[in-house]
């Protein structure tokens, strides 16, 4: 189905609603129209009456239980309803259904606890084109690969995407939760490098912020162990 283009530097974000409950997508429906820049569109209680999703900027998927939802007909909403972007309401997901979900096309991953205006917050960055992911959720996943790149039991790759072995050594300090002046210290380099190394590698696999990097990196598992693999995680900077 054909989405009908945004009009105006100021053009509301439209939103489609998704949930099983009508009392959840009723009560979105009213926060986000308390909102001068939200526009609701529609809404549905199921994957199979979500047909005017593909009308809006971004579909609000409110989970009511911890679980993935079909990977057929999330894979279908993402990639139908593109440009609309997803992003999922979730009472709690654990690292590895995290990894799926973004890796079926979800943009955007929200924890129920979370206020109104973090809400408000994630789904204009997610409609800018960019994901939004939780700081404690990154770190989860960053001490989750690196346990299993400590291990053994997930070796990273080596030169993927045409990555240089100081782009890895970047990459893998940004998993890692360093900021680029410290990544610059320890590299043994100036800051204004490190950021042109980013900007080269937001080229090479097609990203646009430091978040979006460290996703795809942990995602396709293109870092190196870093020293002292198996301590904390640092919680990565947004």
């Amino acid at each position: 189905m054909a989405r009908s283009p945004r009009h105006g530097r100021h053009a509301a974000i439209r939103l489609f609603l998704l949930g099983e409950y009508a009392v959840n997508r009723e009560g979105l429906r009213l926060l986000f129209a308390a909102q001068p820049d939200f526009h609701v569109v529609g809404s549905a209680s199921n994957w199979a009456d979500a047909a005017g999703a593909c009308r809006s900027d971004v579909i609000v998927v409110d989970l009511s239980n911890p679980r993935v939802p079909e990977k057929v007909a999330l894979r279908s909403l993402t990639t139908r309803c593109a440009p609309g972007r997803v992003i999922m309401l979730t009472p709690g997901f654990n690292a590895s259904q995290i990894t799926e979900a973004l890796r079926l096309g979800v943009r955007g991953i929200v924890a129920k606890s979370i206020t109104a205006e973090l809400l408000f917050k994630s789904v204009r960055v997610v409609a800018a084109g960019q994901y939004w992911v939780e700081r404690d959720i990154v770190a989860d996943l960053t001490q989750r690969l690196r346990v299993a790149v400590s291990s053994g039991a997930g070796a990273a790759r080596l030169n993927p995407f045409g990555l240089t072995e100081r782009e890895l050594q970047v990459v893998s300090l940004l998993i890692a939760g360093h900021a680029n002046k410290t990544i610059a210290d320890k590299c043994g380099i100036r800051e204004r490098t490190v950021k042109q190394h980013l900007a080269n590698m937001f080229g090479k696999v097609g990203v646009s912020s430091r978040l979006e990097l460290a996703l795809f990196a942990l995602q396709e598992q293109i870092l190196i162990a870093p020293d002292g693999a198996g301590g904390p995680a640092p919680r990565l900077v947004r």
